[in-house]
């Protein structure tokens, strides 16, 4: 086993990532989970990423998704990914996104979520929440502050919707952080 003549062999194989594997991975990487529950999600996606690497069948049977196959379409979700969280407080509408990714409208939505398993809003929702909650618990900004920096032109608005998500005020989410 440790003799010269095994000393280039390789113990494992080594395939080629599949679509629906980079998909996983790019969730992995890209995650934006609150982080009482980021355990929980890590652990489901490494199950997932196990169950297909063990699940695979014969090349050419995999049924594969058409638009992950063109990665140039990757490149064009991914960047409109970044323009939305570098325009968080005033992003582009899909149509002016699309125009300027270099995709029909259809394409990026469904693009979109089959990358980042969720709508493009949806998306941008929860960066501004979770930006909003890390901003509110660093101490440095008011409840008005956050709320005019993620994007919401009044307080009553980013209140209502950082209690859609977290099922509480900001103000008495602070108080419960601080005790």
């Amino acid at each position: 086993f440790l003799s010269e003549e095994f000393r280039e062999k390789k113990y494992y194989t080594q395939e080629a990532i599949t679509p629906a594997i980079a998909v996983v991975l790019s969730q992995l990487m890209n995650q934006n989970i609150h982080p009482n529950i980021s355990d929980l999600y890590l652990k489901g996606k490494v199950y997932e990423l196990i169950a297909l690497c063990f699940n695979r069948v014969d090349p050419g049977v995999e049924e594969q998704c058409p638009f992950l196959v063109d990665e140039e379409n990757v490149k064009r979700i991914r960047k409109a990914k970044d323009i939305i969280l570098e325009r968080m407080a005033e992003p582009p509408t899909l149509q002016e996104l699309s125009e300027e990714i270099g995709l029909s409208l259809k394409k990026l939505k469904e693009g979109f979520k089959q990358i980042y398993g969720d709508s493009v809003y949806s998306f941008l929702f929860d960066h501004k929440m979770e930006t909003a909650r890390k901003m509110l618990e660093s101490n440095q900004y008011n409840v008005n502050e956050v709320g005019l920096r993620v994007g919401y032109s009044t307080s009553s608005h980013f209140i209502a919707a950082f209690k859609k998500k977290y099922g509480t005020t900001p103000k008495k989410y602070l108080m419960a952080q601080s005790q």
